[in-house]
């Protein structure tokens, strides 16, 4: 009978907690360790002390991750496992149980290693994910303005485009500071909102100015600039990181017109050239749906070395965007694959593209939708966005215009097919309009 082989004898597993770390190496006697810093310290000694190389872990948490950053610095070999991979055989499940069969796997070589980004990039990823949540909890503090000001019968916020804009602000603060009149209060305003919603304004401006919803809009005011000053100082953070990483400089100069993002973009000098540099060179922007804020936000998620991933085909499976696959003897059906963050700032993008007009992605949306739903058409959008991410990334930007260019072509093609056809049913024939450069060849 032929035995599994044991690849490596001292592979070792940590049964991550919030209070006791779990380990065993090659299944054997489990050791228990605490949670702090001089505890963990203690955990690397003995792994080291023990000829130990590679350590495999759960993701548990975030509770894994000053535990990889010792073991990182001390040169070993770390592997962050998915918990599925690891589930142990039905009986009585303890942790001391679960880090001697991670262990016992772990040694046989049967755990497939998760994606880390490098220390650098995590750094990147803390102050961009922050960020975002400074992002989300001002966006309920607008909502707070907006309350307040309902709450007066101010109509403010159902004329202008933005509350929080130039305009919208200088108002509200006039506002809290007694003003009332309607005029005086018009001429904050951006001249196109005067010229041409002057009257809507003034009748907008007209409420009951309680006391206690005054006061509920300063706080709002208040908390909503306190996160504007925290969003400013994660982008001085931000700057700072992507700085210290040290890239070659492009070879040539970064393109002019490129594409910034919209309004929670952040606002750092060179931004575009600091990330073409990052990307090898390489202007992410000029594909569809590509921003600078965008391309930063994936650069924070997955890094630059996107080898990684032997085909696009596996990144887009990572990234949650391809569907799996589940075969039980004759029986075989799609599985569902949880999009990560990666996954999910992809499909904001697709959304991007969904009123696109001269765009061929556009239209693969807009015919992808007619036929399976916006749902399915924007996962499928957006897993050739993140296929077009990776082409850039590993093969050049050079390989992946061919290829919009071909697609476009193809695209092009189809409907001119459609559009015969149709004349067909219809008796009628189609005759191409030669343009003047055609003209002129000829």
């Amino acid at each position: 009978m032929a035995h599994l082989p044991v690849l490596d004898p001292l592979a070792a597993f940590v049964d991550v907690g919030s209070e006791q770390m779990h380990v065993s190496i090659a299944g054997g006697e489990p050791k228990v360790f605490g949670t702090f810093t001089a505890q963990l310290h203690e955990l690397r000694d003995w792994l080291l002390s023990q000829k130990v190389k590679s350590v495999a872990m759960e993701a548990t948490g975030i509770y894994w991750l000053p535990l990889y950053s010792v073991l990182e610095a001390a040169k070993l070999q770390v592997l962050m496992v998915n918990g599925k991979h690891t589930r142990n055989l039905p009986g009585r499940k303890t942790d001391m149980k679960d880090c001697q069969w991670g262990a016992t796997l772990h040694a046989h070589g049967l755990l497939r290693a998760g994606f880390v980004p490098p220390a650098e990039i995590r750094r990147l990823q803390d102050y961009l994910r922050l960020r975002q949540d400074h992002i989300t909890l001002a966006a309920g503090h607008v909502q707070h303005l907006q309350k307040a000001l309902e709450r007066m019968n101010i109509k403010l916020h159902d004329v202008i485009s933005n509350l929080v804009g130039r305009s919208g602000m200088a108002v509200i603060r006039s506002m809290l500071e007694g003003e009332r009149d309607p005029e005086r209060l018009l001429a904050l305003c951006d001249v196109q909102i005067r010229q041409q919603k002057a009257e809507r304004i003034k009748a907008s401006l007209q409420g009951t100015w309680a006391e206690e919803h005054l006061f509920a809009l300063r706080q709002a005011l208040e908390s909503w600039e306190h996160y504007q000053r925290l969003i400013r100082a994660c982008d001085q953070q931000i700057e700072a990181v992507l700085r210290s990483i040290d890239v070659d400089p492009p070879t040539s100069p970064p393109s002019k017109a490129h594409k910034r993002g919209g309004a929670n973009a952040p606002q750092i000098d060179d931004l575009h050239p600091m990330l073409v540099a990052l990307c090898g060179g390489n202007d992410l922007t000029v594909l569809p749906a590509h921003t600078d804020y965008s391309v930063l936000q994936l650069i924070g998620e997955v890094g630059t070395d996107l080898t990684q991933w032997p085909t696009e085909k596996h990144f887009t499976a990572w990234a949650g965007l391809a569907p799996g696959s589940h075969q039980s003897g004759k029986r075989q059906r799609s599985a569902k694959r949880r999009r990560n963050r990666a996954g999910r700032l992809f499909c904001v993008m697709a959304r991007s593209l969904a009123r696109s007009k001269h765009i061929a992605l556009g239209g693969f949306y807009r015919r992808m939708a007619g036929r399976r739903g916006g749902l399915i058409a924007n996962i499928a959008l957006a897993r050739k966005l993140a296929a077009l991410f990776w082409r850039v990334m590993v093969k050049g930007l050079d390989y992946v215009e061919h290829g919009l260019q071909y697609y476009e072509a193809q695209a092009l093609e189809t409907k001119q097919r459609s559009m015969r056809r149709l004349a067909k049913q219809l008796g009628f024939s189609v005759t191409p309009i030669q343009t003047e450069a055609q003209n002129a060849s000829a």
